[in-house]
């Protein structure tokens, strides 16, 4: 198959135009929302360049002279929501731990956006050496641009079909742009979750309790499809850490636990286990993350200081070269631009965390001084987070970039920060509290520009494999970021409205089961509350990094004698701190992932083809439709919290009653597995 080549440097295209900059909010505004969601729900984010670029390509195909170029400014300004909603990972402790009773549009927008465009600031410099001259693999930009070259290739064949028709020659049938695969797996997905979640006719998880001694024994289940769609996507490698992280929960710690134990009076089986679960196994998932994002740093240090030192010294030489005579495939923003760009969001973090301190009991200059703690922290380690991120998403790609662990190391060095210089703060009425509260505010900055500089050298790569001009593709992302953050308040106001947080409900009487775990940032806010007070579960937390450290021994060892898969112990933490019934259709969609990998090789060999030419059209047909489960699902549970927070009922829409709950448990795992099938035998047909 010819590949389609890139637009060349000597020409020029339409690229960020009014309609593109507009298609590109809409998007942004229902993908910021779907990973909000899920991120609450689950602690991941999907990425969104690939549906981003289909949807696009879909609609922009209505215009006979829309380009490559202009699909490829809209999937740039777009990816923006599967990144700057990682946001999420922190900002909920703030009224997790009660300092905020909402999400103050401004404060949020402030801080995201501003963190956002300085992680779009910081990576610029880097794209010459980390992009163009590099050989890392960049696999989400890479196949974004893909998508866009076959997306551009099928237009120009549909155009030479509408040419034959119109001479009264046989023209070709217009070609799928993938649109449709996006929309079916979002309606099955909206309509499921509105009868789950809004008619609560089909339940949302099942589980089997039993007991054998004095342990205690749980076999979860969910039945979500977004998290169907995310287990498809994660693959499954990830897949499997997850399990191994159910089994090392709720197959040893909590068994262990609950036999060491009696159950108190009057308490049930299920009720007690959690319990213990919430309150002591978790923090072994804590430690286990911290173990491995601690370990993936470490691994990626040495490749990224060269890569970052390259980078850099090419700058040096031969960045005044090129800015005068550089083609128009070569030209970033200005130094001058980057300069000016910088110097406002300074100003404006400046601004925004004065206003954060605004109510603290303290003087002008002691607050002010706080400020330039945070601020200056923000900024430093904001930029080698920057280097670090656009290296690592290089390296193994945006989805598998370590967000949180970033998150973890930044609370608890700005945490010891705070403890060793905000001693003013630390003396006053509350002064722990205050602390606390900077230090998770100052580390929404640091994630801001983390998942910004994760995705923008990828969008870069997109951009570079199309023929795009690098400044406009900085711009769209600029772009992407004020539309995200502008989103993200609302959308976190009204989540937490209708369902809330774990540990931190808005209003009496509501539902705890129906709570969004928001994991990430439970955690941090766990580390940062253990580090001021001294009463961190160090008990738990060592079991668990020592579980960590086990899992990477026993990794590099298999490693090396039987050439197996790599365990992310990243994935292993998240499968033991999230609530299983969370974790096991993740399990479920990396279990489906994998078998239809393997029915597909099957039917490539027998058919004498390589498997990669036999199945791309299969395997692209299985990511956007779990991308649509993801976001049918998502935005439903964005819908049913408008409406429940108007109705100020927990289930304003059920149609059936408590006693129904057992029957729908059972309707909906044969919902869940229909669907799967479902899944299985639409891709299957392309392959």
């Amino acid at each position: 198959m010819t590949q389609p080549v890139s637009v060349p440097a000597n020409v020029t295209l339409p690229e960020l135009t009014f309609r593109g900059v507009l298609l590109g909010a809409l998007i942004t505004v229902i993908f910021t929302a779907s990973n909000v969601f899920l991120g609450l729900k689950v602690g991941l984010t999907f990425s969104s360049a690939i549906p981003a670029a289909v949807i696009s390509m879909s609609v922009l195909r209505l215009f006979k002279d829309a380009n490559i170029l202009e699909n490829n400014m809209v999937q740039t300004q777009a990816s923006a929501a599967g990144t700057l909603s990682s946001i999420i990972f922190i900002l909920p402790a703030l009224v997790m731990m009660g300092h905020w009773q909402g999400f103050p549009f401004w404060q949020t927008l402030g801080i995201c956006a501003a963190g956002g465009m300085l992680g779009v600031m910081f990576t610029i410099p880097l794209r010459h050496v980390m992009v163009v001259q590099s050989d890392l693999p960049y696999p989400e930009g890479v196949a974004a641009a893909e998508i866009l070259r076959v997306g551009s290739a099928e237009r120009a064949q549909d155009a030479a079909g509408d040419a034959g028709q119109a001479s009264g020659r046989p023209g070709a049938k217009p070609a799928a742009t993938g649109m449709g695969d996006i929309v079916t797996g979002g309606v099955v997905a909206a309509v499921v979750s509105f009868a789950a979640s809004g008619l609560r006719v089909l339940g949302d998880s099942v589980s089997g309790w039993f007991a054998m001694g004095g342990a205690v024994f749980r076999l979860p289940m969910g039945f979500s499809l977004a998290l169907l769609g995310a287990g498809y996507l994660i693959g499954i490698v990830a897949g499997l850490a997850m399990l191994t992280g159910l089994i090392i929960s709720w197959g040893i710690a909590v068994p262990v636990l609950t036999a060491m134990g009696d159950i108190p009076a009057g308490q049930t089986l299920a009720k007690y286990a959690t319990g213990l679960w919430s309150s002591q196994v978790r923090f072994i998932g804590a430690g286990v993350i911290g173990v491995g994002a601690i370990w993936t740093l470490a691994t990626l240090f040495m490749p990224m200081a060269r890569g970052v030192k390259a980078s850099f010294s090419a700058l040096t030489k031969a960045g005044a070269a090129r800015a005068g005579q550089a083609p128009r495939t070569e030209r970033d923003l200005s130094a001058g631009w980057i300069s000016i760009v910088t110097l406002i969001l300074v100003a404006i973090l400046v601004i925004t965390f004065q206003v954060f301190l605004s109510d603290a009991p303290l003087s002008a200059g002691a607050i002010w001084k706080l400020v330039a703690y945070a601020v200056l922290f923000a900024f430093v380690f904001g930029f080698l987070v920057a280097a670090a991120c656009g290296y690592m998403a290089g390296l193994v790609g945006s989805s598998t970039s370590p967000i949180s662990g970033v998150g973890i190391v930044a609370i608890v060095l700005v945490s010891l920060l705070m403890l060793a210089l905000g001693g003013e703060l630390l003396g006053v009425q509350n002064g722990v509290q205050m602390a606390i509260a900077l230090s998770i505010f100052s580390t929404s900055a640091v994630v801001a520009v983390a998942s910004i500089s994760n995705d923008n050298l990828q969008d870069l790569k997109t951009g570079w494999l199309v023929g795009a001009t690098p400044w406009r593709q900085q711009v769209a992302l600029l772009i992407g970021c004020v539309v995200g953050a502008a989103v993200i308040s609302p959308v976190l106001e009204l989540l937490y409205n209708a369902y809330g947080f774990a540990d931190a409900m808005p209003r009496e009487g509501m539902d705890p089961a129906q709570a969004l775990s928001a994991p990430q940032a439970t955690l941090m806010l766990a580390i940062a509350r253990g580090i001021f007070t001294h009463q961190l579960n160090w008990t738990m937390i060592l079991i668990g990094m020592a579980v960590g450290v086990g899992l990477i021994v026993v990794d590099e060892i298999l490693k090396r004698t039987c050439r197996v898969a790599r365990i992310p112990v990243l994935a292993v933490g998240i499968g033991i701190y999230l609530p299983p019934t969370v974790a096991a259709p993740i399990v479920a969609g990396a279990v489906l992932a994998w078998l239809l990998e393997r029915a597909l090789r099957r039917r490539a060999s027998a058919a004498g083809k390589p498997y990669e030419q036999y199945a791309d059209a299969a395997n692209r047909r299985g990511v956007l439709i779990a991308s649509g489960l993801i976001v049918g699902e998502s935005l439903v549970g964005v819908l049913m919290a408008a409406i429940i927070g108007a109705a100020g009922t927990d289930a304003p829409l059920a149609i059936a009653g408590e006693g129904f709950a057992s029957i729908a448990s059972y309707l909906g795992l044969a919902v869940f597995v229909m669907v799967a099938v479902l899944f299985w035998r639409r891709v299957m047909r392309l392959g």
